[in-house]
C-alpha cells in the first residue's frame, strides 16, 4: 500500500520503519528541516523524543500510568533490543534495573510511592513474591555495592527489570534504517489537518492508500491535545560512575538522574501544565541541580553542558489513544511514557490498521480505563 505519515517524532519514524519493513511504500511528512537532532537552542518546535530521558519503567510509571501502561511497558522491554538490532549504528541501550530512592525526612512521600506502586501491582494479580522480584527494598550496604557514587539516601529500592537506552541515538538510527528500506522523508512539511487517504499540507492535498496521524501537538484541533512542559539538563562529569537510572522520590517533584555515555549525567524532569517553550526557569534548575548534588556528592564539580525544555503531548486522560478507520489511523497522547511504550503501542495501532483494513470497519482504541 501507499502510506502517508504526518509527523517524524518517535512515533512516526518507528511506524515508517515497521511499515517499510512490511513492504509498504512509506511517506512521512514534517516541519522540521532534517532528521537531525536539534540545534542547541534551537527556537522552532521539535519533537519531544529528542529530548526524552529514554527510562524504560514500566514499574515506576505505574504512579501515573494504569495497568495498560504497564502491560504496554513490559511488552516494549521485551520489544527494544528485538528493534535495536535490527538499526544501523549503535544505540546506547542496557537493561540491569533502576533505583528508587528517599532522603531522611522524605518517608511520607517513599511509603506514598511504594504503597500505590504495591496496590497497583496487587490489582493485577502479583502476589507479595511477585512484587518483590519487581520491586525490592534493598538495605544501603546493597545500595553502595550496586552504586558506590550515591550518598545520603536512607531509603533505596531496586527494580531489577527496567532499563534505558539513548533517545537521541535511537531518532537518529529510526531514520536511517527507514531510508534505507525506502521510506521517503519530506521535510519543512507541515500537515494541518487528515481524512481517510488524504493528508492536507500547506502546499496542497496529498493522496494515498492509507493515512497515519502522529503529529502529536500538531493534531489540534482534531483531537484534544496539550502540551506539558518538561525540562532536563546535561552534566559533563568526568569519573563519575553511575550504572543504572535512579528515581528520587522527593514530596514536590520527580527527578530523575540518567547515565548516558560521554560521562554525562542526564537530569530531569519538571511537569508544569503550561505550553511555554521557553529556557529553562532558575527553579526547575535549582531545585534538579540540588536534588542531584543531594543523592551525588562527586558531581559538584561537573560541568553544565546543556539545558532544554520542550512539551509533552497529552490527551485530558493522560493516556494514549488510538483511533482507526479505514483509510485513517491517529496515534497520540504518549505523554510521559513515549519511549517506554512506543513500540507495544505501534503493534497494537498496526494490529487495528490490518483488522481495518483487511475488513473495512472502523476500530477506536481509547487507551483508558
Amino acid at each position: 500500500m501507499k502510506i502517508g505519515i504526518a509527523g517524524a517524532g518517535l512515533t512516526g519514524r518507528l511506524l515508517a520503519w515497521e511499515l517499510a519493513a512490511r513492504g509498504h511504500a512509506v511517506q512521512v511528512f514534517d516541519p522540521a528541516d532534517g532528521p537531525h537532532e536539534p540545534a542547541a537552542g534551537q527556537a522552532t518546535p521539535y519533537a519531544a523524543g529528542w529530548t526524552a530521558a529514554g527510562m524504560l519503567s514500566p514499574v515506576a510509571e505505574l504512579e501515573t500510568g494504569d495497568d495498560d501502561i504497564y502491560a504496554l511497558g513490559q511488552r516494549s522491554l521485551a520489544r527494544w533490543p528485538q528493534v535495536l538490532a535490527q538499526l544501523p549504528g549503535a544505540v546506547f541501550h542496557r537493561q540491569q534495573g533502576s533505583l528508587m530512592l528517599a532522603h531522611r525526612g522524605d518517608e511520607g512521600s517513599a511509603r506514598r510511592m511504594t504503597e500505590l506502586l504495591t496496590h497497583k501491582l496487587a490489582r493485577q494479580g502479583s502476589d507479595a513474591q511477585a512484587i518483590d522480584a519487581v520491586m525490592r527494598r534493598i538495605d544501603l550496604a546493597e545500595l553502595r555495592a550496586l552504586e558506590p557514587a550515591i550518598q545520603g539516601p536512607s531509603q533505596a529500592w531496586l527494580l531489577p527489570g527496567e532499563g534505558q537506552l539513548h533517545t537521541r541515538q535511537a531518532m537518529l538510527a529510526l531514520a536511517e534504517a527507514g531510508s534505507r528500506l525506502g521510506v521517503q522523508w519530506h521535510w519543512q512539511t507541515h500537515v494541518e489537518a487528515l481524512s481517510p487517504g488524504v493528508l492536507h499540507a500547506r502546499g496542497g492535498d496529498l493522496g494515498f492508500d492509507w493515512v497515519f496521524d502522529a503529529r502529536g501537538l500538531g493534531a489540534r484541533p482534531e483531537l484534544p491535545t496539550r502540551g506539558v512542559r518538561g525540562e532536563v539538563l546535561w552534566l559533563h562529569a568526568p569519573g563519575v560512575v553511575l550504572n543504572r537510572p535512579l528515581r528520587l522520590l522527593h514530596p514536590r517533584h520527580r527527578v530523575y538522574i540518567v547515565p548516558r555515555p560521554g560521562d554525562i549525567v542526564f537530569i530531569g524532569a519538571s511537569e508544569i501544565e503550561s505550553e511555554d517553550r521557553g529556557p529553562m526557569s532558575l527553579r526547575s534548575a535549582v531545585e534538579l541541580m540540588a536534588a542531584a548534588h543531594s543523592v551525588m556528592p562527586e558531581l559538584a564539580e561537573a560541568r553544565i553542558v546543556h539545558m532544554e525544555s520542550n512539551l509533552r503531548p497529552a490527551l485530558p486522560d493522560n493516556l494514549p489513544r488510538i483511533d482507526t478507520d479505514p483509510g485513517l489511523s491517529r496515534i497520540n497522547g504518549l505523554f510521559r511514557h513515549g519511549w517506554l511504550i512506543a513500540p507495544a503501542l505501534i503493534e497494537r495501532a498496526l494490529a487495528a490498521f490490518d483488522a481495518a483494513r483487511d475488513a473495512g470497519s472502523p476500530s477506536k482504541d481509547n487507551i483508558a480505563p
